[in-house]
């Protein structure tokens, strides 16, 4: 995720400014500044968006909420338009033609090397300004999904979970997401990664727990 501007000024942009950008680029722009939406996704990144949104829109299909999938802007202020991986609105007011005008009850960010820091502090602090209520930063790998949950003026970390759990969202008591299929992708030779595992020490005591 690099930072990049367009236009001679220099900022801060605005939603009008980044209406007028190129459709084909993916841009974001945060307290006016405008952030590229690159490398292009993985075939990994879109496995993991497109599970989670199947499970999302399966779970709400019929109900009066309802799951989008990237590309999809989100304005949620003059200065603060987004583009997140898998996101839930119940709201259907903010469903516009063109985009989502406010912020979604849920938010889910896929998370990779180049945009770790720009999902994990810019923009967490951006949902949390903006009142999304769920946030979830999901890691393809090593395995890991976080659920954060709106605490007042910032989140709180309500669940962490690996490939064998079921996440739970705590703003939606009744949703389930079976996290086997969605880090159902295979590892390549070399990228495995060795885990903590329990055992106990060869020079423990014989009498020792």
């Amino acid at each position: 995720m690099a930072e990049s501007r367009h236009g001679a000024k220099g900022g801060p942009y605005t939603w009008s400014d980044y209406r007028r950008w190129p459709r084909d680029e993916r841009w974001e722009i945060v307290a006016g500044e405008s952030y590229a939406m690159t490398p292009a996704p993985s075939t990994r990144h879109q496995q993991v968006v497109g599970e989670v949104f199947a499970q999302l829109h399966g779970h709400f299909a019929g109900k009066s909420c309802r799951a989008f999938v990237s590309p999809m802007d989100v304005r949620l202020t003059e200065q603060d338009v987004v583009q997140p991986d898998v996101l839930v609105v119940c709201a259907p007011d903010r469903v516009r033609r063109s985009h989502i005008e406010g912020a979604p009850t849920l938010v889910v960010e896929v998370v990779s090397p180049s945009s770790a820091l720009h999902d994990h502090v810019r923009k967490m602090a951006l949902y949390a300004r903006a009142g999304v209520q769920e946030v979830w930063l999901v890691t393809p790998y090593p395995w890991l999904a976080e659920v954060f949950a709106l605490d007042g003026a910032t989140y709180r970390l309500a669940g962490s979970y690996t490939k064998e759990d079921t996440l739970e969202s705590p703003t939606f008591p009744d949703l389930r997401i079976e996290l086997a299929a969605v880090f159902d992708f295979r590892i390549e030779p070399g990228e495995e990664i060795s885990l903590i595992k329990e055992g106990r020490p060869r020079y423990a005591a014989e009498g020792s727990k």
